[in-house]
């Protein structure tokens, strides 16, 4: 099959190679993915410059945890059933050494989910991590139902999945977003209000949220702490995946003093069960007309370093996906 890997860790153009690789094979609870796209997130940039300082898990990776295709064999203890079905995958690369940069890819039956009817292969690619850490994000405090949800980064990925997981559990969603341009992609979301970051914030959602928000979805922690803090409602909660500084300063005492709780997410390392309701979830919305991610670049498999480039200093949002086929 044909394949992008690295066996060392640096700039995308000075690792990344595309050759040939033996097929595998799919072996007990396992299905073989022929890949179509295969999603690439910042986490998968991460890995490959080794931003974290863990170095080389496995001595040959072949990058990205998200795909889609179809499915073409099954190991043994797995309905041959699954076989011509498409197909979106998650954790492909998580604690694995082959992800979906690759013709075939093979991965446990548990991270395969069908893609309903009607949604494009291209679409399917885009969802594993950013779905799974928004469903994750949204619901880790417990039910949002009928609670006013703040979703800072609205139209990034995983924070346009979460204005529409949260709206579609019943929540009141605020999206805070940079740009006008990017007010529509969380509006087409299912926000109620989206906001522009800036000036006078604080004052505008509590103008929104008088009694505070009980819910926050945060992408830049250390950014945006004071900000959250000071709209957080009595008893409320914030769920960050993402921080602009990695040692935030942080107003421990105004959240003493409103029972704040905070919850930390790693989309890697979610539960399993937590994982399959974000898939049910997501299909769900899919299934309800929500079209998905927006998606920025499609590109060939043979330019995966321009696509890890697109990633590292993007030229417009959406989502880069690369194509297999």
């Amino acid at each position: 099959m044909r394949a992008a890997w690295y066996e060392k860790q640096g700039a995308p153009k000075d690792v990344l190679i595309v050759g040939q690789m033996d097929d595998p094979q799919p072996r007990a609870g396992e299905v073989r993915i022929r890949v179509a796209f295969s999603g690439l997130n910042p986490g998968d940039v991460k890995k490959r410059e080794d931003a974290f300082g863990v170095g080389m898990p496995y001595p040959r990776v072949i990058p990205h945890s998200d795909g889609s295709g179809t499915v073409d064999a099954v190991g043994d203890d797995v309905s041959r059933d699954w076989v011509g079905r498409r197909v979106w995958c998650y954790g492909a690369q998580s604690y694995r050494p082959f992800g979906t940069a690759a013709e075939y890819t093979v991965v446990p039956l548990k991270l395969v989910v069908e893609l309903p009817k009607g949604v494009p292969l291209e679409q399917g690619a885009c969802l594993g991590i950013p779905g799974v850490t928004a469903h994750r994000a949204v619901h880790v405090g417990g039910s949002v139902k009928g609670k006013t949800v703040l979703v800072q980064g609205g139209a990034g990925a995983v924070g346009s999945c979460a204005v529409r997981l949260a709206h579609q559990a019943g929540a009141r969603v605020i999206a805070t977003c940079r740009s006008e341009s990017d007010k529509g992609i969380a509006s087409r979301a299912g926000a109620d209000e989206v906001l522009l970051t800036g000036e006078d914030l604080v004052k505008r959602i509590r103008a929104l949220a008088p009694d505070g928000v009980n819910h926050i979805v945060e992408v830049a922690f250390g950014a945006n702490i004071k900000t959250d803090t000071e709209v957080l409602a009595q008893g409320g909660s914030i769920a960050t995946y993402a921080t602009n500084t990695p040692m935030p300063e942080t107003p421990v005492w105004q959240l003493v003093f409103v029972n704040a709780r905070l919850f930390f997410v790693g989309s890697d390392d979610v539960p399993a069960e937590a994982k399959i309701e974000a898939t049910r979830d997501i299909n769900n919305a899919l299934e309800a007309g929500w079209k998905g991610l927006d998606i920025a670049e499609i590109v060939p498999l043979d330019q995966i370093a321009h696509a890890h480039e697109l990633v590292e200093q993007p030229a417009k949002p959406g989502r880069v996906i690369v194509s297999i086929s």
